[in-house]
């Protein structure tokens, strides 16, 4: 659920949340903000895990670990009037330690200094997970004076540092073809699809019928 270019109320997505879980089905949360207190309210209405653009340091991603994860790990607020601690009708001590393990921290990979430092920030104990944005790398990449990575060396450069740290990673996929590689190369969180693309995919054929009837 990207929520950093939607004007989604509070409200609603803690509706869709509540939904979610009657239906065993995980949200994963792109905020439209890092700020700690509004970070962690998303997990307290349910989402399973967030995912942050523009992760470029090591230190970054430690804020970000200490907005959303409990002590040891981080620094999150304690409030079991939420969703995720199923309203502490079971043990607090439990609720905090099944949050730490069942909700995730993905952090994006999306400038070129993020590339340059990808393994520091992949070995931050609470980052669960490395996702590559390709568009928002490759236009710095264009405007930078260095040389220019390939995409197949930018996968493997993130591929190694989340074996090395025992994260996840992953990147948005065109093509089933390109899925597939990705999956070959190690990537456990490919994104492939939208609603934009079928919506314009729907459109089109809608066009070609009513073109078909009226010529």
């Amino acid at each position: 659920l990207d929520l950093e270019h939607r004007t989604m109320g509070q409200r609603e997505v803690q509706a869709l949340l509540a939904y979610s879980h009657l239906f065993d089905i995980d949200i994963m949360i792109r905020p439209p903000t890092t700020e700690k207190i509004g970070l962690y309210r998303y997990l307290e209405d349910g989402a399973a895990g967030l995912m942050i653009p523009h992760v470029s340091t090591p230190e970054k991603a430690r804020e970000l670990v200490q907005a959303v994860k409990f002590p040891p790990l981080g620094d999150r607020g304690f409030d079991g009037a939420g969703l995720d601690s199923n309203f502490l009708l079971n043990s607090g001590a439990q609720y905090v330690k099944e949050a730490n393990e069942e909700t995730f921290l993905c952090v994006q990979i999306e400038t070129p200094q993020a590339l340059d430092g990808v393994d520091e920030i992949a070995s931050v104990e609470g980052v669960d997970c490395l996702f590559l944005g390709i568009a928002d790398l490759g236009l710095r990449h264009t405007h930078s004076q260095g040389n220019r990575p390939t995409t197949e060396q930018v996968h493997q450069r993130i591929a190694n540092a989340a074996a090395r740290h025992g994260k996840a990673w992953g990147t948005p996929s065109r093509t089933l073809q390109d899925a597939a590689v990705l999956r070959d190369a190690g990537a456990q969180f490919i994104a492939h699809g939208g609603e934009f693309p079928g919506l314009i995919t729907e459109l089109k054929r809608a066009a070609n019928v009513f073109d078909d009837i009226y010529g």
